[in-house]
């Protein structure tokens, strides 16, 4: 799986939020401000290029579906992330979120409460 651009990974969002569609429908899942349409649609054929996407003609009018989950995205490139930025700590990436002021003593305790649950389920 290929690492996306920016644009690439926001036009993917629109194509995830909407499904199956045509450019249009994803120009009109995406967030302000809007790629231009004939931007969107270069994008669009670039992640069909990529294996991201595959497409069929319907009438005269393509529709593209995904064939990466959004799930199976962030999953890869989260532990790219980790393993990159934070020595493959998941540890170290919470410590910096603290650090930062990102994460409170209280959203802390919810993510343990989190992890614990998940123990008690499994």
């Amino acid at each position: 799986m290929e690492k996306l651009t920016l644009q690439e990974e926001e036009a993917m969002l629109a194509v995830w939020k909407t499904g199956e569609g045509n450019v249009k429908t994803f120009l009109e899942n995406m967030p302000e401000p809007k790629l231009p349409y004939t931007t969107l649609a270069s994008t669009i054929k670039n992640l069909e290029k990529k294996n991201y996407l595959s497409s069929r003609l319907v009438g005269n009018l393509y529709l593209y579906k995904p064939l990466v989950s959004h799930e199976d995205y962030k999953k890869k490139f989260m532990q790219g992330f980790v393993k990159n930025y934070f020595g493959s700590s998941y540890k170290e990436l919470v410590n910096f979120f603290v650090e930062q002021k990102k994460l409170s003593a209280k959203e802390l305790k919810e993510i343990i409460s989190l992890i614990e649950e998940k123990k008690k389920s499994k």
